[in-house]
Formats: structure tokens, sequence, C-alpha cells
């Protein structure tokens, strides 16, 4: 096992369940299938419904062996003016992770709004419609492959991650 943990921040709605459809979380056991495969990984929770529901109820919607791999849910910004929301989940990510290490991460993220996240490289874009797919579990697994073997990188400075972006 990889001693350094990788964290995947997830969304739910376009993503664990079409969006505008039954909140039935029917992606959500294509998404753990992946995670098994790879015990670094711990979850993050970005969705909305972290304002809504304790990480308790969050947790619950996921299967029991992967309950424990749940690492809590990201910081809620309010943004001072519309341009702040550009970017927003990726910077409640980027507090999440300088609050618990700060000598940096791996990490991606899974969303159905390619706007919530400046790190593209980093981002598995889901289509709200379909939520989750085969393709996109391949996706994410050849990234988190990268991340586990190091051609990907560790944490890009923060400042070059919002140039390059």
């Amino acid at each position: 096992m990889d001693s350094l943990p990788t964290y995947v921040f997830l969304d739910f709605d376009g993503v664990t369940h079409p969006w505008g459809e039954v909140e039935d979380f029917r992606c959500l056991p294509l998404i753990e299938e992946v995670v098994r495969q790879y015990d670094e990984v711990r979850i993050v929770i970005t969705s909305d419904w972290r304002t809504l529901f304790s990480l308790q109820k969050l947790a619950a919607r996921f299967s029991a062996d992967i309950r424990p791999r749940i690492a809590g849910v990201t910081p809620h910004m309010l943004p001072k003016k519309g341009s702040d929301l550009h970017g927003l989940r990726e910077r409640e990510a980027r507090k999440w992770l300088e609050q618990r290490h700060p000598e940096g991460a791996r990490w991606l993220a899974i969303d159905d709004a390619p706007g919530n996240w400046l790190t593209r490289s980093r981002l598995i874009l889901t289509d709200f419609k379909r939520g989750f797919t085969e393709e996109d579990a391949s996706a994410m697994a050849r990234l988190l492959g990268r991340l586990r073997d190091g051609t990907e990188g560790f944490e890009e400075h923060p400042l070059r991650a919002a140039l390059w972006a």
C-alpha cells in the first residue's frame, strides 16, 4: 500500500447521479469500484449537500467498506462577488488540504461543472446528464495510477496552477 494519501474531491449532483433526476446515487458503485483499487484514496465531499447534511448522513450513502475512507467535507466559502464563483470548489479544496497537509498532497476532483476547478489536469469532468460513467472510471483509474507512480507530480504551487489553468 502507498503510504501517502490521495484525496478525491467528490461532487454529487451530476456525478453520483444525473443532475435533475432521482437522487438515487446510481453511479456511486462505479466510483467505489475504482476507489477499492487504490488503498491510498480518501474521499472528501465537495457537493453542496455538505451544507444540508451531516458528515455521518453523507457517509451513509457509501458502501460500508468505503465509509471509513471518507475524510471529511470541504469548508464552505461564500463568494464576495460573482467572479469569485470561478474556481470556488478548488479554492475550498485547497483550503481543506492546506489545513491538513501544508507540505502538499496528491489530489483529483470529480465534478460536472468545469468552472469549479482551475486545475483541469486534476479534474474528471462528468456529463451532468449521465453522471459518472465507465469512461470516467477509466480516466479516474489512469489519473490515480499516474499520481501513485509520481508521473503526475505532487501538489503544484497554487499560483502556478492558477496561471496555467
